[in-house]
């Protein structure tokens, strides 16, 4: 349970790496944040009939769901790399950065793309890096904060 614990505090660090990343890329070229979180909500809740609200409110529901979706990937990559270490025993952040990295971009663009929310194939090299430099942050964070706490 320890690994665990120490897996979800590591994740939710990555996390907050990842939005202060992400955060500081919008305020330095100025642009706006994705609607593929909120897009990946709206899908899921249309699947499970789940209403999400009326005209006003349901956008925002959507952006909420959308953000919390990407805390759970956030924190369930680190609860998962903790148990796992906890069990393997250490990994090189340099090998277990970009891994981790890896592991949560997955966790966001796939449903992305098997929902039909985005086309992985269309990026741009733009969009590519705005997607990367992020989790790959988070991925070294997740990894150094969990090493900082063993």
């Amino acid at each position: 349970m320890q690994s665990l614990t120490k897996g979800l505090i590591a994740g939710a660090a990555g996390t907050v790496a990842l939005n202060l990343t992400t955060y500081g890329d919008m305020l330095l070229r100025g642009r706006g944040s994705s609607d593929m979180p909120a897009e990946v909500a709206d899908r899921v809740a249309d699947r499970v009939g789940l209403v999400l609200g009326d005209e006003e409110t349901k956008p925002h529901r959507e952006q909420a769901v959308g953000a919390l979706l990407g805390y759970a990937t956030g924190l369930g990559v680190g609860a998962v790399y903790g148990m796992l270490r906890g069990r393997r025993g250490p990994l090189p952040d340099w090998v277990a950065g970009p891994l981790l990295g890896a592991a949560a971009m997955v966790g966001s663009d796939v449903p992305a793309a098997a929902l039909g929310v985005t086309d992985l194939s269309q990026w741009d090299g733009t969009s590519w890096v705005s997607d990367i430099v992020p989790h790959v942050v988070y991925g070294f964070t997740t990894a150094s904060v969990y090493q900082a706490l063993h």
